[in-house]
């Protein structure tokens, strides 16, 4: 029988965030795409993009006919999926950019890695679902966590992406400490990342190792692994308060602005539309990331309680990081800005985060 509380809980609000969201990016997406060619003509990425998001939408509201519980049970089964597939990259992966990340199948490209996020999620809530305590999760209970997130580590690091598997630390780690965990295994593994930082160094290939101080010191390497952020930040300062307008960005139109319509978009949309349009954007992600928490807030249900926090943790990571990337506060990863950068995977991550939100708040009254 249909429960009528379903559609009395129907989150409108969060429907038109993402799509005031996702406008915004379409239309920064088609200014970094369209800057500096002929007016008129629709380059073949941003149709690319707009069938995605087409996409994505529809998998999102999909998702709001499954009961987010169901998830719980199939945890296993869609980690082992994934694991799957970032097994199959390693074996028949396309290599594009010196790394080997996607899959082709028939006519379309995807990147297990963004699907992995989704997977680690469901699978660490219903872990840690059945073993919250007051006192917190000690070293025992943790070890079934921490070989769910060693195993997609490795795999993903590998291909290698050190940015994604970086993202997938940091989501399970805030998870972690959302369902709580004994003091003294906090500063014990505290302590044991500290100490793992000069492995961490010595572990980390070239071009990895250059990254990071061209972070420290942009300068060093201007017309090589300085170029990005330099560019970048040349960008955000010429717009100013308002921005050069709409199409009359002048570094992604003479293409000195590098990944401008994936990684660096973030700076395209600061010179078209200043320090006015990069805070509409943020206030919107903002109340994007408030609403996810009042989700988890309120859900009666341990699992979708876990869950709702560790899908807007992805979220949140993502912009803080994109956004920390093009400002030269953080190295240069390529962790793509939600429902703004170019990616066809990217899109249906998201937006399979946010029908799991949407799923969430639908049947929050659950307790079981």
């Amino acid at each position: 029988m249909f429960d009528r509380r379903l559609i009395e809980n129907f989150d409108w609000g969060f429907i038109v965030l993402i799509l005031l969201i996702g406008s915004m990016g379409l239309a920064i997406l088609y200014s970094a795409l369209t800057a500096g060619q002929d007016a008129g003509v629709v380059h073949i990425l941003f149709k690319k993009q707009m069938i995605w998001m087409g996409a994505g939408f529809t998998v999102m509201m999909i998702i709001l006919l499954i009961d987010f519980r169901d998830l719980d049970r199939l945890n296993l089964f869609i980690y082992a999926l994934c694991i799957g597939l970032l097994i199959s990259v390693i074996l028949f992966g396309q290599i594009g950019g010196g790394s080997r990340r996607w899959l082709v199948l028939g006519f379309v490209r995807i990147q297990p890695s963004e699907m992995m996020k989704i997977a680690l999620i469901i699978s660490l809530s219903s872990v840690y679902s059945t073993s919250v305590s007051q006192t917190g999760l000690n070293f025992r209970k943790l070890i079934k966590p921490v070989i769910l997130c060693t195993i997609p580590f490795v795999l993903i690091v590998n291909q290698p992406d050190l940015g994604t598997g970086l993202l997938l630390l940091l989501i399970a780690g805030s998870i972690t400490l959302f369902v709580k965990v004994e003091r003294r295994v906090f500063f014990t593994l505290s302590g044991i990342c500290f100490a793992a930082v000069p492995l961490v160094w010595l572990a980390l290939k070239n071009y990895q190792k250059l990254r990071i101080l061209t972070f420290l010191n942009p300068d060093r390497d201007p017309l090589g692994a300085g170029y990005h952020i330099i560019q970048s930040k040349i960008a955000i300062g010429s717009g100013m308060l308002t921005g050069k307008g709409f199409l009359k960005g002048t570094q992604s139109a003479l293409s000195f602005l590098p990944e401008q319509h994936t990684d660096f978009i973030a700076s395209v949309l600061a010179e078209e539309w200043g320090l006015v349009g990069c805070s509409i954007l943020l206030i919107l992600y903002f109340f994007l990331l408030l609403w996810g928490l009042n989700i988890a807030y309120n859900c009666r249900n341990m699992f979708g309680s876990i869950l709702a926090f560790g899908v807007t943790t992805m979220i949140f990571w993502q912009i803080f990081i994109n956004i920390g990337m093009v400002m030269g506060l953080m190295p240069v990863v390529g962790v793509p800005l939600p429902l703004v950068s170019y990616g066809g995977s990217s899109v249906i991550t998201n937006m399979v985060g946010f029908g799991i939100l949407l799923n969430i708040s639908m049947r929050k009254f659950s307790s079981k």
